[in-house]
């Protein structure tokens, strides 16, 4: 067979030249296998097989792919969502033992590998962990899996025993014998159990749940002991044979490209060096130690050039993966002006009676209007992007790399290298902290250069991005800049008129399509429970040259910062106290009215102050409520000025995601969300001068402090509603909390964020 990677070229590639490292000859070399490549150092999974031979079941139904139970009773479940600190691996292990009727705490829970089988969401999703999905998208499949579990080792154990399945029931991790008192544990059943055939799915009974032992109950985390004794894997820790390291510097501005190395002759003498590398828009040192690989790479001196294509510098509707370009005179202050000076009305998002005529009839006097502005964010991520690419003497490719949704880092691999489904296999770990920082974004992923530099060098390649190249390159949270208006009668508001000017996370990720309004941009702009007569909110898309992305709660996180501070402002207007106006709007929707009235009485009765504390400090509160993700919040937040800069005290949030699986991870995720809701209310702001960020790693780009954290305190209201999120709904209504308490505190309206930029004497 002729070869499409010529091995004696592939020396020089590795020994003398920095290779250009083109997608178009990575495809065209895909059907052979590069000079070197080594073998699994470990074994593919048998159940990775096995999950792809069960397609003709309804996913979420092959048994033995998800479960194999030990001769020692410990239960490995494969979970079809990735854990990331959110407690998800918990949850599953409560769900499926709850009907499995088997402890939670027995259960070791390990990410699943591709398939059929674990693609339970619908197929749009196919396999993602985000959007506060896992548990509520899932719950009914994962509870009708441990209860099909449980019917198979209920028929093991009276073919063992020679009895009537009648006799038999189950109680935790065994099989009992009603008449004889005997019994089975499940791992002496297991071999029996997940060799008969899954019963069917339609005819299995799932428990009452007045009838739960796990469900609804405080289970304890089942990897707080991996990770408090260091013994957690995550994508940097993974290591295999005959792996190289790499790193990587990428053009201060995206869309540029490498000239030359200047210093080339230089790098390839420096300790441990194996190769240098050019990519699309970055320059690649290997080594055997990333130590090594990075210090060279740091000191390369590239020539960076502005894109050949004058295309690339003016496109607005640009296909998916794309290359951004960002201009060298680019800063996010006259951007946001540009976004807060626009007069365009936008798509229509929402449209409730006729807001704009409302408004048009309106007094001056009754009329209130305001623009907020929203600034970008990172994500901050306490783990740094890697990922690590291997290729196969058998033409398969192995990816490891932390992500959020294996079949779309699939489906982005089979298009990028050309190689079939069959051939690529993504191994997942857990996440150190993600909050939609591993989605598939074009240009804020290491996975394909590992693959690119792997296959360059015919060896495995472990790729780990610095912080400050993860900051470089990160996919932010959007900017926006919000106009509002609104009318006021009779002490209420009558109309209400919002324009967000904007690209939509999803719009950045997939690209814009005209005539069509992204909702991840509107959200918490739109379908506010407020009884409001007129609304209208329309998106007015406005492309950036940034990479943009999904972050923790998505478009909430800043829409209902600017909805409810607003809210606050119409309040003012019409002098009526902001908690008496939400309940006065509240009043036809009581679940939402009772939310009020719990977080009220949590915090020992509306007080909104200011007034004088006991340590002599001046406080104020805010209130703000948020709906995200199926869930419902309400959050009340005490704030004092402190040496010219905010100081939360106290965060009382009240939760309803309409029912629940275990409290205590609900309230450890309302306290996380409240973390990263302060932190960006209070501090966190990516600042672009000349095209570039300022901030390249944490010393100049702030996060909140254990010593800033405030007290929280959560209320969780079970509704017994359809279930919501949990993940994401804590964190949309702290920053307007915050603003709306220091707005009040301060006697003056704060329209932006952070506060730390904001001079707050008052």
């Amino acid at each position: 067979m002729k070869e499409l990677v010529n091995r004696d070229e592939l020396w020089e590639i590795n020994q003398e030249t920095p290779v250009n490292l083109s997608r178009r000859n990575f495809i065209l070399s895909s059907v052979g296998i590069a000079a070197g490549a080594f073998v699994l150092g470990v074994g593919i999974p048998i159940r990775h097989a096995r999950a792809g031979q069960a397609g003709d079941m309804p996913p979420g139904t092959q048994v033995p792919a998800f479960l194999r139970v030990t001769t020692d009773n410990k239960i490995y479940f494969q979970s079809p969502f990735v854990e990331g600190g959110q407690g998800v691996f918990t949850a599953m292990a409560q769900i499926v033992g709850e009907e499995l009727d088997a402890d939670p705490l027995t259960f070791i829970v390990e990410n699943a590998p591709l398939g059929h089988d674990y693609q339970v969401m619908n197929d749009s999703y196919k396999r993602m962990t985000g959007g506060s999905l896992s548990v509520r998208s899932s719950y009914t499949t994962m509870r009708r899996l441990g209860a099909l579990a449980r019917q198979m080792f209920l028929q093991a154990g009276a073919d063992e025993l020679n009895v009537d399945i009648s006799d038999l029931t189950t109680t935790p991790g065994k099989v009992l014998d009603l008449k004889s008192n005997r019994f089975l544990e499940y791992g002496k059943l297991a071999e029996r159990a997940m060799s008969l055939p899954v019963p069917d799915p339609e005819k299995i009974q799932l428990r009452n749940p007045k009838d739960f032992r796990w469900i609804g109950s405080p289970v304890k985390r089942l990897d707080v002991y991996i990770k408090s004794t260091g013994k957690a894997v995550y994508g940097i820790d993974i290591k295999v044979d005959d792996m190289l390291h790499a790193a990587v510097q990428h053009a201060p501005r995206l869309g540029m490209r490498v000239g030359s190395i200047i210093n080339l002759e230089k790098l390839k003498t420096m300790r441990g060096v194996h190769s240098v590398h050019i990519l699309e828009g970055a320059v690649a040192v290997i080594a055997p130690h990333w130590w090594d690989a990075n210090r060279a790479v740091e000191g390369a001196q590239v020539e960076w050039l502005e894109p050949q294509n004058e295309h690339q510098r003016t496109i607005r509707y640009e296909p998916q993966g794309a290359i951004r370009y960002m201009p060298a005179d680019f800063s996010t202050q006259s951007y946001n002006d540009i976004l807060a000076n626009r007069k365009e009305m936008g798509l229509d998002a929402e449209v409730k009676g006729n807001a704009s005529q409302v408004l048009s009839e309106a007094s001056d006097d009754s009329v209130i209007e305001a623009t907020y502005r929203t600034q970008f964010v990172h994500h901050a991520q306490l783990e740094a992007p890697s990922a690590l690419a291997r290729f196969n003497t058998d033409g398969s490719l192995d990816v490891w790399c932390p992500n959020q949704a294996p079949d779309w880092y699939l489906a982005d691999i089979v298009k990028r290298t050309g190689l079939p489904e069959d051939k690529i296999r993504i191994h997942s770990p857990i996440l150190g902290g993600f909050f939609g920082r591993h989605y598939v974004y074009n240009t804020s992923n290491p996975y394909p250069q590992a693959i690119l530099l792997a296959k360059a060098v015919g060896r495995p390649v472990k790729l780990i991005w610095s912080r400050e190249q993860d900051f470089l390159r990160d996919a932010l949270r959007p900017m926006a800049a919000v106009r509002l208006r609104a009318s006021i009668n009779n002490s209420k508001p009558q109309a209400v008129e919002i324009v967000s000017s904007t690209e939509g996370p999803t719009a950045a990720v997939y690209g814009d399509k005209p005539g069509i309004v992204d909702p991840t941009a509107v959200e918490g702009l739109t379908g506010k429970p407020y009884d409001i007569p007129n609304v209208r909110v329309g998106y007015d898309f406005v492309k950036c040259p940034a990479m943009q992305g999904y972050w923790r709660s998505v478009g909430h996180s800043m829409n209902d910062f600017v909805y409810e501070c607003f809210f606050d402002e119409i309040s003012d207007k019409a002098d009526v106290d902001p908690m008496a106006m939400r309940k006065q709007l509240l009043q036809n929707n009581p679940r939402l009215s009772h939310l009020l009235d719990v977080v009220v009485e949590s915090s020992g009765g509306w007080v909104r102050g200011p007034y004088t504390a006991e340590d002599g400090s001046v406080r104020a509160r805010g209130i703000a409520m948020a709906s995200p993700m199926g869930s419902h919040a309400a959050a009340i937040a005490e704030v004092s000025i402190e040496n010219g800069q905010v100081r939360v005290h106290q965060i009382w949030e009240a939760i309803d995601p309409g029912s629940i699986v275990n409290p205590e991870i609900i309230e450890e995720q309302i306290k996380s969300a409240t973390a990263l809701g302060v932190s960006q209310v209070l501090y966190e702001e990516v600042v672009y001068q000349n095209g570039q960020p300022k901030a390249r790693n944490y010393d100049m780009y702030p996060i909140l402090r254990r010593n800033q954290m405030p007290n929280v305190h959560v209320s969780i209201v079970e509704s017994g509603e359809k279930m919501g999120g949990i993940g994401e709904p804590g964190l949309p209504a702290i920053p307007p909390a915050v603003v709306n308490a220091v707005s009040h505190l301060i006697g003056r309206r704060i329209r932006s964020m952070p506060l730390s930029r904001i001079n707050l004497d008052f």
